[in-house]
């Protein structure tokens, strides 16, 4: 078993972790915000189109409803999953690797397919 090993802060440490970590509680709660606000505009853009509302044709919907998934997206794997602290180069890297993959081969085939 490992042995825990315990460091005492000083108090000019110990104020500086306590404004790092509310200075992060309010920029998670600040994303969490602005998703909840894009997922209550694409639902009102949603029931807008199906009530017919003038200029909320099927073409502006589904490219702002992807815009919005993407925007979405990002943050979550920004902020969320801690990719924007220090010491996550290695595993962003990995990560965007892996998306311009997922996006680039489907992409092929489908060129390769239609050609």
């Amino acid at each position: 078993m490992s042995e825990v090993q315990m460091i005492k802060r000083s108090p000019a440490e110990q104020s500086l972790s306590q404004r790092r970590a509310k200075e992060s509680m309010r920029s998670q709660v600040a994303m969490f915000s602005l998703m909840i606000f894009l997922t209550l505009v694409s639902f009102s853009m949603v029931f807008a189109h199906l009530n017919d509302v003038p200029g909320f044709s099927k073409f502006f919907i589904i490219p702002t409803l992807f815009l919005f998934a993407a925007v979405q997206v990002g943050l979550q794997l920004y902020y969320f999953m801690h990719m924007n602290e220090k010491g996550h180069g290695i595993p962003q890297m990995f990560m965007f690797t892996g998306a311009m993959l997922g996006f680039l081969l489907p992409l092929t085939f489908v060129t390769i397919v239609w050609w």
